[in-house]
């Protein structure tokens, strides 16, 4: 759910709220150092090929989890819908705002300097893999439910998927060629420099890892305190007040007559 949410939802924002043809210097046509020989387009928006590798990547991933080591509940599982969607909104929400800051960041690039100014391709690259790493640290953080990310080793299964899963992105996003799938201008990160910028796209999403974990357990921790939808009694058996007065009614009794049976 969390992984579904930061993917629509930044898409949805970042197609409306950002025009990467204001963000080109004003004298991009006669500057030797820009790298595009185009305008950039009047909103943002990825290569469906993109879209659907990181969707194929993660899925296979999920897979995986079916296998993980998992830490029991003191009680039996149930499902609590509205602390599953909440906890969720809270670690898409994370990984949403650090994917739009990323990408306000790299399309300000030519104005503060950042990186050194990318090309769009690269931009187009990048916001590919940052979305892919947190997809799966979302799920590395999820999988340990109130507790922190490393308190729980994965199933070496699981952590195989996902290093398989997270070194494909990154050599793709690295590798790509220059083109235009679906009219979208994108350049591997390894083809121009800087060439660390896949580098710095891990180290910016591991930070934000951290940041989210922290929101996550923090969540759980305002939900235990004051037991918000009922987090403290989710699997516990709630007897109706016809059995409690039973048990207040007989509890004398049928003691007795268990004492008299010798206590069978």
């Amino acid at each position: 759910i969390a992984a579904t949410l930061q993917l629509l939802v930044f898409f949805f924002i970042a197609v409306l709220a950002f025009k990467p043809s204001s963000y080109m210097p004003a004298d991009w046509e006669t500057d030797p150092s820009f790298p595009d020989t185009h305008s950039w387009p009047e909103f943002f928006h990825m290569p469906v090929l993109m879209l659907m590798l990181i969707t194929l990547l993660n899925d296979g991933t999920l897979i995986a989890i079916g296998y993980d080591t998992v830490q029991a509940r003191d009680t039996p599982e149930k499902w609590n819908i509205p602390v599953l969607y909440l906890v969720s909104t809270v670690l898409a929400g994370v990984a949403l705002i650090s994917s739009i800051v990323l990408l306000d960041i790299m399309l300000n690039s030519w104005e503060t300097g950042a990186f050194g100014g990318l090309s769009y391709g690269q931009i187009t690259a990048s916001i590919y893999l940052k979305v892919s790493i947190s997809d799966f640290l979302t799920l590395f953080s999820a999988r340990t439910n109130e507790n922190w990310f490393w308190t729980t080793a994965p199933a070496p299964i699981l952590l195989g998927a996902g290093c398989i899963a997270l070194s494909l992105s990154t050599i793709i996003a690295c590798a790509w060629p220059p083109s235009y799938p679906d009219g979208v201008y994108t350049e591997g990160l390894g083809r121009r420099s800087p060439q660390a910028m896949a580098v710095y796209v891990w180290l910016y999403c591991i930070a934000w890892w951290f940041v989210q974990d922290a929101a996550k357990v923090g969540t759980f921790y305002v939900l235990k305190k004051y037991n918000l939808f009922g987090y403290n009694d989710t699997g516990k058996l709630i007897m109706p007040e016809s059995a409690l007065k039973y048990i207040r009614d007989h509890k004398a009794s049928d003691m007795a007559k268990a004492a008299s049976k010798g206590g069978h």
